[in-house]
């Protein structure tokens, strides 16, 4: 069975599992060459790497999530080859898409984690940011090209691969692709030109509040019952593709801060005649609901997001139990009467390179270590040793996390990697701002690896079922990391200058915050609110219980509530559009087509969302920030966004059955 990249459709075991003897025979043939690395497709591949880091970076910080770039990519990479009549172009489609995607994961990596270093008051340069995310970026390739026949070949049909499968999908599309990347290109400009008319321009107002009401007004002043929509399209957008379950999760959670936690303190506050708490200067009683948010109820979200990471880390443990004998298996060479024959589609970058990539890689972080993060040469090494062997331990981990359910707990590990390390460096002697630093540099570097790792086997998949050259696909990943840590690196720095990390009207980086409360009490004498923190965690313990997914719900805990409830409007729409009709594959039709200009709004709004920091850094304000702040521009506010909800309900409706 020979196929080629003409064909439209995949194999028909492409997603089963062979039977004994059944060989995969991918749709571009082994036995050819095609054209995969070229000018073309890694100019293109730079210029997505370079656009959507600036807009995961923006998104991260903003709102708290990082949008998967892979599938926005895999659409306009088939727009533009198709646009610019590319023959023989699903290889190229391939390049294009495996080094733009390094900007998802990158970006998580860097934002779970360098903004503490702005949280915290710690020294914070260009490059800290670039050399962590870059070597980290450098270690999750090196580390998973031993486990990728695993799990791309050895493992096929037994792993789901959600995220593959949606951007094979769409790479196979072909001219179907061409159209969809016009409606992604549409929906873009409309979500992008929304959004910065309400952040940079100020004809409406950003957050519509309850207090727009009189009776909302006294229900805020008299109980701290405060209800708040954040109506930028990119949040809008991701409820929808999040989908009604997960945004109803989260904003649950944010429902029992807001409308449960808060009055409940502002009701025990009342008669207290002092600040109470270690951290507190301010009389509860005097307290806004947002004041008591950030000052209670925020830490008890803290609380719950270390758990719900801790609780993904145990259910891994086989996994983790299994990654040594995996490696071991995999790196150590083969037997000399073993004879490999690699074809084009089976041929990895030779073992003895990538061993001497990670010596390499190993002996700059410990020089970065040393002279860029000025730590003595014993904690430095100490710092190495933690780098690499917990890189190395979790990275079967990630793959296996995204192969299954397509997302990586990143987050979670990452948690345990700066308690792990804080624990070491104080037993070494290493605390204050110099042990702070040294941590949160040493989880970048290996939340960068864990996510790069994630991200990759998503795109060595799609390279296998496709017929990709591996190795290809592997060299060329390093100059994609190169440029989105480079990238993430300047926006973070942009927005430092422009927001901020702290205060009132500062970026919400809830991942960073989160890091930074928990690594300070650890390496220093400042007072913690552990038993908020503990609350959180037994309600994460419940949540499990129960079995209601506790990271989304302590999230929605965590995150302010206007960031939340645009998720659940997103989620509601999604479910409408989906279920107007008992024709499923109508149905399916719609919820794609609203997928996909849901998608456009995020790229869009992210994108212009960067533009705009980048106008306010060069001095250039356009904001009317006195009449976005009245009545009025709130209800205009309101107004707009039901018109933008209705479009997304009106363009997914048109969608027709395939």
């Amino acid at each position: 069975m020979e196929s080629n990249s003409q064909n439209n459709l995949l194999p028909d075991n492409a997603y089963k599992e062979l039977k004994k003897g059944e060989e995969y025979h991918p749709v571009m043939s082994p036995g050819k060459d095609y054209p995969e690395v070229t000018v073309w497709s890694v100019g293109w591949g730079l210029v997505m790497a370079l656009l959507f880091s600036a807009a995961a970076a923006y998104s991260g910080l903003k709102i708290g999530q990082v949008f998967e770039a892979a599938i926005p990519i895999a659409i306009l990479a088939v727009g533009v080859t198709t646009l610019a009549r590319k023959k023989n172009g699903l290889g190229q489609n391939v390049i294009i898409q495996s080094i733009g995607s390094t900007s998802g994961s990158v970006v998580a990596g860097a934002i779970f984690t360098i903004p503490a270093l702005y949280i915290l008051n710690l020294p914070a340069s260009f490059f800290h940011m670039f050399l962590a995310a870059l070597f980290g970026g450098f270690l999750g390739i090196l580390f998973l090209i031993p486990f990728r026949k695993y799990f791309v070949k050895d493992m096929h049909g037994k792993l789901p691969f959600p995220e593959a499968t949606a951007t094979t999908e769409i790479l196979m599309a072909g001219e179907k692709g061409g159209k969809q990347a016009l409606v992604l290109v549409v929906s873009g400009l409309i979500g992008g030109v929304y959004d910065f008319i309400t952040t940079s321009v100020g004809w409406w107002s950003e957050v519509i509040s309850s207090r727009i009401v009189p009776a909302g007004e006294a229900l805020a002043d008299k109980f701290k019952m405060v209800f708040k929509v954040d109506i930028l399209s990119m949040i809008f957008g991701l409820g929808y593709i999040i989908g009604l379950k997960y945004a109803a999760i989260i904003c649950a959670g944010s429902f029992l801060s807001w409308f449960v936690m808060i009055p409940l303190v502002s009701e025990i506050g009342q008669n207290l005649t002092v600040p109470f708490g270690a951290t507190a200067t301010k009389l509860i009683s005097a307290m806004s609901a947002e004041e008591i948010f950030r000052q209670y109820v925020r830490q008890i979200g803290i609380g719950g997001i270390a758990m719900a990471g801790i609780i993904g880390i145990i259910r891994s443990s086989k996994i983790i139990a299994g990654a040594f004998s995996l490696a071991y298996r995999e790196i150590l060479p083969k037997k000399k009467s073993e004879v490999i024959t690699e074809t084009r589609w089976q041929s990895d970058i030779r073992m003895p390179f990538v061993i001497l990539l990670i010596l390499l890689t190993a002996l700059l972080i410990f020089v970065f270590l040393m002279g860029g993060v000025l730590l003595s040469f014993w904690h430095a090494v100490a710092g190495l040793l933690l780098v690499v062997i917990i890189s190395f331990l979790f990275t079967t981990v990630a793959a296996n996390a995204t192969a299954i359910v397509g997302t990586n707990p990143v987050s979670g590990m990452t948690l345990m990697t700066l308690i792990l390390s804080s624990v070491v460096l104080v037993s070494m002697g290493l605390t204050g701002e110099s042990g702070m630093l040294s941590a949160l540099i040493i989880g970048g570097i290996v939340c960068t690896a864990l996510s790069v790792a994630g991200s990759f086997v998503t795109d060595l998949k799609i390279g296998y079922w496709l017929g990709s050259t591996p190795k290809k696909q592997e060299t060329w990943k390093f100059l994609g990391i190169l440029v989105s840590a480079a990238t993430v690196g300047v926006v973070i720095l942009i927005l430092n200058d422009t927001y901020g990390f702290k205060g009132p009207n500062a970026l919400v980086a809830p991942q960073a915050n989160a890091m930074a409360a928990v690594i300070q009490p650890l390496m220093s004498n400042v007072a913690a609110p552990w038993l908020l923190y503990l609350v959180g965690a037994v309600i994460a313990l419940l949540l499990t219980m129960i079995k209601v997914p506790p990271l989304a719900f302590a999230l929605g805990m965590y995150i302010p509530q206007e960031l939340n409830t645009p998720l659940l409007a997103g989620g509601l729409v999604a479910w409408f559009v989906s279920s107007r009709t008992k024709n499923e594959k109508l149905n399916s039709a719609r919820l794609s087509r609203g997928t996909l200009i849901a998608s456009g709004f995020i790229a869009g709004g992210s994108l212009f969302g960067v533009f705009g920091a980048f106008l306010k850094f060069a001095g250039i304000d356009l904001l009317n920030a006195t009449w976005q702040e009245t009545n009025a521009a709130e209800t205009l506010g309101l107004f707009v966004f039901l018109l933008l909800a209705s479009y997304l309900i009106w363009d997914s409706m048109r969608a027709k059955e395939e």
